[in-house]
Order: C-alpha cells, then structure tokens, then sequence
C-alpha cells in the first residue's frame, strides 16, 4: 500500500515509522528545512530525539499534490487547527482520508454568536461531504509507537473501505488496530480526555492523593459520556480504548502534556508559562472553552471541564478549582 502521512510532528511521524515496515510511506512536511534535517540525520530531532528513522521511510516536502495523486491511503497527521484547511484541500480525493487530530476546531473570534466548535467529522461533512473519511485515535504515546512499545488503537469511520484501509496500514507487530463505526463517540473521547488530563494533573501536582485522582478520572469518564450520547454517540464506545482507555493513558501517564499542564499549573507557574515550557502542543488548552461551549448549547453538565475552563482562563486559582469541586450538591451517582 502506498501511504501518505501529511505532517512530520511526533505522531504523524510515528505511525508513518511504524507503517514503512510493510508498506511504501511517504512522511511530508511543511517545513523544507525540517524535511531536510529528517532526511539527512534519520531522526526528528525536535519530537522524538533519539529514535531513528527506518532507511525505508521517504521524507519529502514542497508540492502535495503528485503526492495525493499517487498515494493509496492518506493520513492527515495536523492539529486540529489545520484540518479543516486539509480535509478542504483533499476534498475531491478518491482515496481513504484519515486525521489523526483530537480535539473541538475552535470558534472564530468574528463567528456569529452562539456558534460552537465541530469535531472533525463535522468539519468534513462541512467541507468535503463526499470524502471517504475517518479517524485513527485511542490511546497511545508517539515516543512509544516509534519504540515499537504494544499499542492498540480504533479506526474510526462509516465508511468501512477506511476502516479497512486502517487496519491493513497500520495493524501488525506491536500495534493492534481496532475498527469502529462510532466516530463521534471516538472523537468526543479524544477531544475530552486532553481537558480532563488537565484536571488530574492539578490534583496530582497539589498532593491530593489517589483517592481524588480516581474519583476525578471516574466523574470525568461520566462527563464525557453524557456529552457524546447528546452528539449521538454509542455509549459503549466510552468504555473502550478511544474512551477509558485513552482518558487513562492521557491523565496519569508521565508522558502527557496535558498532565503536565495541570502539574505545572499546580506549582504556581502562568498558563503562558507552562505552554511555553511544553515546547510542544498541549490540545486540551485550547479545546477546553470549545468543549464547554458545545456542552452548553445541549444543555449538558460538565462540572470538571467548567473547572479546568475557570482555571485556564485566570478567574479561579488551582485550590479555589478543588474546593468548587468538592462543595457541589449531592446527588445519586
């Protein structure tokens, strides 16, 4: 099969390493320098130092479009913030399309009022209604798939010729791909999880031990499913890989920015600070206020999200976030 990873950073980058073993991949990057310095050292020195690129795996950069025309799958591996300009650009393509971006797309500060932020499957049907399209998603570390460290993972589509494209790219060695038709259901879990990483990232970075922690992973996991059954989502879906199974990953591993947020956040530094010590995109800093402002239109409760919103945003401090929290009516769980 020959595949087309459009985007160079940590993930895009891995999976394209991952998938060079059996297929014919072509990695693109937007930068030439950044296309140059990967295909003359064998390594993405700025997103996974350290790990080498297989002698397979053809870098490239410049014109897409010979490229588009020639490849038989294509990833698009972007932030969320460029998706809707890919999927746009890739509009009229014959071929599976997937993204591996999680998150809401952002409003735009001049939308008209009332207007929320789409999952990327929403976007699409805006964009490029007739693309066959979907998601590669669930939970995972880039630095871990280019170690060739077991992941499993869920393609995400109504289209089963993307399902199908997935899985014969991307399952082999080390990397079990999972199908599902549930795409909303994947992309609310992947877009949810980074902000209630946040979250439990400011519980552990304030000592508030494992028993907060649980609980904060627990009520968030009840969060995000109340929020994709509104969007139409299968509840099933949340207790699988693309739900739990990232939510986990995402909040209590070592390697999650989106942790590391929160555990920054805690120890007193600005949002500004914390971002810019990351050195590499954080998405629940900017999907936090788009999530809550799609769960308001639908009238849907997300207490745990409003809090790291409040926190993000300057108006509460890290223990104000705890107490406000704690002090919340019961209720039957």
């Amino acid at each position: 099969m020959k595949i087309l990873v459009i985007g160079a950073g940590a993930w895009g980058t891995a999976l394209a390493m991952h998938a060079a073993a059996r297929h014919s991949v072509q990695l693109w990057a937007r930068d030439a320098q950044q296309a140059s310095q990967l295909h003359t050292s064998r390594e993405n020195q700025r997103y996974l130092p350290g790990i080498r690129l297989p002698d397979a795996l053809e870098v490239c950069s410049g014109d897409l479009q010979p490229l588009v025309a020639q490849a038989e799958l294509i990833v698009l591996g972007t932030p969320m913030a460029a998706l809707r300009g890919g999927l746009t650009m890739l509009r009229d393509c014959q071929v599976p399309v997937a993204w591996l971006s999680k998150g809401f797309e952002a409003v735009a500060p001049d939308a008209p009022t009332g207007s929320h932020g789409l999952l990327g499957n929403e976007v699409c049907a805006q964009v490029a209604p007739h693309l066959h399209a979907g998601m590669l998603s669930g939970p995972s570390f880039a630095q871990e798939v280019a170690q060739h460290q077991p992941t499993a993972l869920v393609a995400a589509s109504r289209h089963a010729d993307v399902r199908d494209a997935l899985v014969a790219a991307f399952h082999g060695d080390n990397l079990r791909v999972y199908a599902n038709d549930d795409i909303s259901g994947v992309e609310v879990g992947g877009a949810v999880k980074n902000v209630l990483a946040i979250a439990t990232g400011l519980c552990d970075g304030l000592s508030l031990g494992l028993n907060a922690r649980a609980a904060l992973v627990t009520r968030g996991l009840a969060e995000m499913t109340r929020l994709g059954v509104a969007l139409g989502a299968q509840t099933d879906t949340f207790m699988g890989l693309s739900g739990l199974g990232d939510l986990v990953l995402t909040a209590t591993g070592d390697l999650s920015r989106n942790r590391k947020i929160g555990l920054l956040l805690a120890q007193g530094q600005s949002l500004e600070q914390a971002v810019q010590s990351l050195g590499h995109v954080a998405e629940g800093v900017y999907s936090a206020r788009t999530v809550l402002q799609r769960a308001q239109k639908l009238g849907v409760e997300m207490p745990i999200t409003a809090a790291v919103v409040a926190l993000l945003g300057g108006s509460m401090s890290a223990r104000d976030v705890v107490q406000a929290l704690m002090e919340r009516e019961p209720r039957a769980e």
